[in-house]
């Protein structure tokens, strides 16, 4: 509060509106002077009472009514008018406006691999898919202003949500997966397509966030170096996280009837993170998850946008009622007065 009592950041938005009241108060002068001299005139004469039935001694005189509060309540209600049109408000603080951020494709591995316990979570041995579902639905959370999509992967690839700013049902959709919902197998390269089409640049580049524990492209019909090339060519990074230690933990499909010697064509978790400029983690612990939600926030920030519009409490509302019952009274006074 100020010393005056009033409210702090009280100011007027359109302060020119204020010279209005020099021809409002001029009004009122000359207004005032016509209804002083109306009152003197009838004060001089006055108001014969005649009755008939009253005798002539009795007849007496009433003084004239009095124009001058008319006068001074209309003028009232035109400067309260005037002050209107200046829309006097409080101002308060800056309205911070939502970070800008980005499209997100959480593409997820939904094969049989990912139902090995081999992480643990106080003493209880866990699946990957566990601890999967909480470090997705902890980095979604954190991350107000990015559109997320959803898209599982196996033999099939199947979008359960695309891209969208309602971070709940994103949450929702990820705590629903389940292991094996999309097929046995590992179709790497049509979900990375799959990701590419649902994902779009806006002022910030669009990322996919690929969670698998590292199986090999076993299943579809588009390669991971062909959706790569897409992606490099679209400036989409593909952010790499490999749930899981060890890469020849039970369950995993084996490749038969290739040679050792020869080196696999196809670009692993690591080589599609560095090829797409992106980043690799690998989560081989619930301790990592932190880590890792830390990094990917680093690496792909939102964009603080400045705050350009404050809190506002117009009054003006109130000014204009307050006129508006002011020239009914003085209305009021004027018919009382001519009855």
């Amino acid at each position: 509060m100020s010393e005056w009592g009033l409210p702090l950041g009280l100011e007027l938005a359109q302060p020119l509106w204020l010279l209005l009241l020099l021809p409002v108060a001029g009004w009122a002068w000359l207004s005032w002077r016509r209804a002083s001299g109306a009152n003197r005139g009838g004060e001089a004469t006055g108001m014969v009472l005649n009755h008939p039935a009253l005798p002539l001694a009795a007849v007496g005189r009433l003084p004239a009514p009095s124009l001058r509060r008319p006068v001074l309540l209309r003028g009232l209600a035109f400067a309260l008018l005037v002050l209107a049109l200046a829309q006097p408000r409080q101002v308060g603080d800056w309205i911070t406006p939502p970070p800008e951020g980005r499209d997100m494709a959480l593409l997820i591995d939904t094969s049989l691999t990912m139902s090995i316990r081999d992480f643990r979570q106080g003493d209880l041995e866990v699946e990957r898919m566990t601890v999967l579902k909480d470090t997705l639905s902890r980095f979604i959370e954190g991350r107000s202003g990015d559109r997320f999509g959803v898209i599982v992967f196996g033999s099939e690839v199947a979008t359960l949500t695309p891209p969208t700013f309602d971070r709940a049902h994103a949450v929702a959709q990820i705590q629903r997966l389940q292991v094996g919902m999309a097929g046995p197998d590992t179709a790497l390269g049509d979900a990375l397509g799959m990701a590419l089409k649902q994902v779009r640049t806006r002022r910030l580049r669009p990322a996919v966030i690929l969670v698998s524990d590292g199986a090999d492209n076993n299943a579809g019909t588009l390669t991971p170096a062909e959706s790569l090339a897409v992606a490099r060519q679209a400036g989409v990074a593909i952010h790499t996280l490999q749930f899981g230690s060890d890469p020849f933990a039970a369950g995993r499909v084996a490749r038969l009837g290739s040679n050792p010697a020869e080196p696999d064509p196809q670009p692993d978790l690591i080589d599609l993170a560095r090829l797409s400029r992106g980043q690799h983690f690998a989560i081989a612990s619930a301790d990592d998850v932190e880590r890792v939600i830390r990094a990917i926030g680093q690496l792909e920030p939102t964009l603080s946008r400045p705050a350009q519009h404050r809190q506002v409490r117009e009054g003006y509302w109130m000014l204009l009622a307050l006129a508006a019952l002011i020239l009914v009274w003085a209305r009021w006074l004027g018919l009382r007065q001519s009855t």
